[in-house]
């Protein structure tokens, strides 16, 4: 007898109805991610019978259409995720974005469901395979139009981001039809490497025919499948099986039935014929007993795969469930498991259910993350419209569009070209280029760029081919970017404007330069030039205060970012709903025209920050573009209404969400992402923008989170840009926020990034203790006094906030608390820099994310009995089954 876990859709269907039938409202969500996958934009439902909500895909993912299936395979009842899909006839490569707050190193089920229904009228069944991030999960092929496929997968998230990507591999048009996630712990579903794909899930001795069980009490969300056999006998008992303190927490309703063999002295025995005898497998049992053993009995049993054997003697537990794995994988050309009594058991052994994984190996790496930052800082710069999702370079041969990589070995992939010729790009050449160090050939040509060609672009010593033609850029080429086109190392396209240096203008070899032959054009070059001097000696006292104006005072900016008044009242419907007030005035909650929720933050007449503080946030924000800053949406300077428009951060402010009157506790490692986001924030404004940015005003008020709790500075209006000129600081009035304010700062007035580190150094020490800057009680004292106290008498644990109920890693907690006092000492020559903080505290959550809370019972030759808290991941392609002897 063989079970096919690849079978027709009126037996899977029926089967998926009653898996439905069996749960009720109530089902356990936290952290779930249901995407009905082809429904209509902004639909969601919960489903009647599971309780399980379901949303459309539209916000995980902006490209494909949207189909029903074919009326044929349409019938009432229907899971509503089967029928529509959405499919993808456009590009080689569509990815679905899934965040959740705190994915770095958590464990996940990722479960996708594909039924295709003809839904595109063709009755031709496609292949195509899918991916998750960089590497191939799953190659998905139908035998006919009825045939329902489910893959699951557990995977361990290495980045915020969790991308499931389809490849059209030229054999039709993928598609799918539902996509589920499930949060895990990290204790259990061990591999020495890998991720799990799972083979087959068993709920043995059931009497319920064909139905599978989505119990409602699976905190996973597992889906197990009924399995029995002539050769056995099921037992069954009405009391509750305590699955509670086992790690893998196997339902109820699995666990209170079970087999033994027909044969009171036989064993149970399963066994696979593999198809690749290099697959390897990891096996967990589960094992309870149900029947209450009188004094004269006993039930022992004991384990092998092969023949091996595996486990020497278990005595499972009157009605507490135990799991049993092997703790290092399996790999056989046939895999048969055999339970049998041992010598001295007067009983037959017994068993619950089963689940069967192989193992799946991730060879390929993510991009290089300097490179990942420059191209998103460059995609939300410009507004690039393309489908720029997912790794840039991977899967490997499905970059983005305009992307060419480098794969060597298993080094990174690093970004080697980019096209943005005819892209639409607006504004000047960003600094976030510099960072593609490996980049190559270099085309922005026939946009609308602007301002100076960049001295950073003489830093791209591999670049060996730059086409800046056609576009509105003044000013002059870097002479050593001259120098590369003479010698023949770059092939550089200019127009003729832009080749003046050093006073003369010169054809340089392989410049693509249109000849100006007269003497008026001479003339009109040379005015032109002295213009540009006078208006870049007259604007640079003006950035060395931090604003960049014109002569009449009104910021400068792009035209496709100011918005009237008129546009501002119809974005907040009239002002309606007030999120935030500080002394500038007030922000509103407000729509744009294609739905997205923005921030709209109002000047106030009697606001203490004037329209000089404002302008010079605009200014700033429309230079600076990071994933950790709060990205600028535009502007309105229409009189004396001025406003600035940001995108929503669902979450609020970071402060409100450490008050001891907020219920939602941010965890330890959520803490420490939420810093390590921050960081990177201020690292970008003091070394990736040029001339560094010192913000002046870092505190939790202006750390912003959003609906996934991913952090982004926010709040530029007292920015400070740094000149580049050798000097270790500048004098200006002090500002800032009290408890925050750098004391040498505050002393001297002489203002540097270090400042910020000390500002960075109390929002640090705020996420560890729980506690304010200023904590009041008999008398104030400020954060910095209270920590050092504790510490003095060792007591560490009593300055994290209690709130975290002790669930952290010591040493990271050590960790975190002592980069906090480096960053706070009075003088800012002792302070380190921000990419110093930033990798400790990637450390720091390295040492959390690693902790294993596991609790193991008992090892014994290779099999290891745990508790059981996590899941595991399902592939119900085409894969041949048990069979029972």
């Amino acid at each position: 007898m063989q079970i096919l876990a690849g079978l027709d859709f009126s037996w899977l269907l029926l089967s998926w109805l009653l898996a439905l039938a069996v749960l009720v409202h109530g089902q356990l969500q936290s952290g779930f991610i249901s995407i009905d996958c082809g429904s209509p934009k902004d639909h969601s439902f919960t489903d009647d019978v599971t309780g399980i909500s379901y949303s459309s895909d539209d916000q995980f993912i902006s490209t494909g259409v949207n189909v029903n299936i074919d009326n044929s395979f349409m019938y009432d009842g229907i899971p509503q995720p089967l029928s529509d899909v959405r499919s993808f006839p456009q590009g080689s490569r569509n990815c679905y974005n899934l965040t959740l707050s705190g994915t770095i190193g958590r464990k996940f089920l990722i479960r996708a469901l594909f039924l295709y229904g003809n839904y595109d009228r063709k009755n031709q069944v496609p292949q195509f395979d899918l991916y998750l991030g960089v590497n191939l999960w799953y190659s998905v092929k139908f035998s006919n139009a009825s045939h329902f496929v489910s893959t699951e997968i557990i995977n361990l998230a290495e980045s915020s981001s969790i991308y499931v990507c389809l490849i059209n591999i030229g054999l039709g048009t993928p598609f799918i039809s539902g996509l589920e996630l499930r949060p895990l712990n990290a204790s259990v579903y061990n591999t020495d490497s890998g991720s799990l794909l799972l083979f087959e899930r068993l709920d043995v001795g059931v009497m319920t025919g064909n139905q599978s069980i989505r119990d409602r009490d699976d905190v996973y969300d597992r889906i197990w499948s009924p399995y029995t056999s002539p050769n056995w006998i099921s037992l069954n008992t009405s009391s509750v099986v305590d699955g509670s303190g086992d790690g893998y927490r196997a339902p109820p309703m699995v666990m209170k039935t079970a087999v033994r063999p027909a044969n009171g002295n036989g064993s149970l025995e399963l066994y696979w014929n593999p198809t690749d005898s290099t697959l390897q497998y990891y096996i967990f049992m589960y094992f309870a007993e149900l029947e209450k053993l009188q004094s004269n009995q006993s039930r022992k049993l004991s384990i092998s795969i092969n023949g091996s054997p595996l486990l020497g003697s278990f005595v499972p537990r009157y009605l507490y469930t135990t799991t049993i794995s092997n703790s290092s994988s399996l790999s056989r050309n046939e895999l048969r498991v055999s339970i049998f009594k041992t010598t001295d058991s007067t009983l037959p052994p017994i068993l619950n259910a089963i689940e069967v994984y192989v193992v799946k190996q991730f060879p390929e790496s993510p991009t290089y993350r300097g490179d990942v930052d420059a191209i998103m800082s460059i995609r939300w710069t410009y507004r690039v419209d393309k489908n720029w999702v997912g790794d840039p370079c991977g899967p490997r041969n499905y970059s983005w569009e305009g992307l060419n990589c480098s794969y060597s070995g298993s080094d990174s992939p690093r970004i080697i070209a980019l096209n943005l010729s005819s892209s639409g790009l607006t504004g000047e050449i960003i600094a976030s280029i510099a960072s593609l160090t490996s980049i190559q050939s270099l085309d922005l040509s026939n946009n609308s760029l602007s301002g100076q060609v960049p001295d950073f672009l003489s830093q791209l010593t591999s670049l060996r081919f730059l086409n800046l033609k056609g576009n509105q850029l003044t000013g002059y080429v870097p002479d050593i970017l001259i120098e590369r086109s003479n010698d023949g190392s770059l092939t550089l396209s200019v127009d003729s404007h832009n080749i003046c240096a050093s006073g003369s203008c010169k054809k340089g070899k392989n410049i693509v330069i249109p000849l100006v032959a007269s003497v008026t054009s001479a003339l009109v070059l040379l005015i032109i030039l002295i213009i540009l001097w006078r208006l870049k000696s007259t604007r640079q006292p003006a950035i060395e205060s931090g604003v960049l104006s014109n002569r009449e005072g009104s910021f400068l900016a792009s035209k496709s970012q100011q918005f009237t008044y008129a546009e501002i009242v119809n974005i907040t419907n009239n002002f309606q709903k007030a999120i935030g007030k500080g002394g500038f005035g007030t922000v509103y909650h407000g729509y744009l025209k294609d739905g997205s929720q923005v921030a709209v933050k109002m000047l106030s007449q009697s606001s203490s920050q004037g329209s000089k503080e404002f302008r010079t946030e605009a200014e700033l924000l429309m230079r600076v573009h990071h994933r950790n800053l709060a990205s600028f949406i535009g502007y309105c300077d229409e009189g004396g209404n001025m406003a600035l428009i940001y995108e929503y951060m669902a979450k609020g402010n970071l402060k409100e969400y450490l008050s001891d009157t907020n219920a939602n506790v941010l965890s330890w490692e959520r803490r420490l992402q939420i810093a390590i986001d921050a960081a990177q924030g201020l690292e970008y404004l003091h070394s990736g923008c040029k001339p560094p940015i010192i913000h002046r005003d870092v505190k939790t008020a202006n750390i912003l989170l959003s609906e996934a709790l991913e952090a982004k500075i926010a709040d530029f209006g007292l920015s400070k840009v740094f000149p580049n000129d050798g000097f270790s600081h500048v004098l200006t009035q002090v500002m800032g926020t009290p408890g925050y304010l750098d004391p040498e700062y505050y002393v001297s007035s002489k203002l540097n990034e270090k400042s910020d580190v000390f500002s960075f150094g109390i929002v640090l020490l705020e996420l560890i203790t729980g506690q304010p800057p200023i904590i009041k009680s008999s008398e104030s004292v400020h954060i910095i006094q209270w920590v050092g106290n504790m510490l003095e008498r060792g007591e560490i644990r009593n300055i994290v906030d209690p709130r975290l109920q002790g669930d952290f890693d010591i040493n990271s907690i050590w960790k975190a608390t002592e980069i906090a006092i480096a960053c706070t000492p009075s003088t800012s020559i002792r302070r380190p820099t921000m990419n110093y903080v930033l990798t400790e505290l990637k450390d720091c959550l390295a040492i959390e994310a690693a902790r294993d809370r596991s609790s193991v019972l008992k090892e014994d030759h290779g099999i290891t009995l745990v508790n059981s808290t996590e899941m595991f991941l399902v592939d119900h392609g085409s894969i041949t089954g048990p069979v029972p002897r």
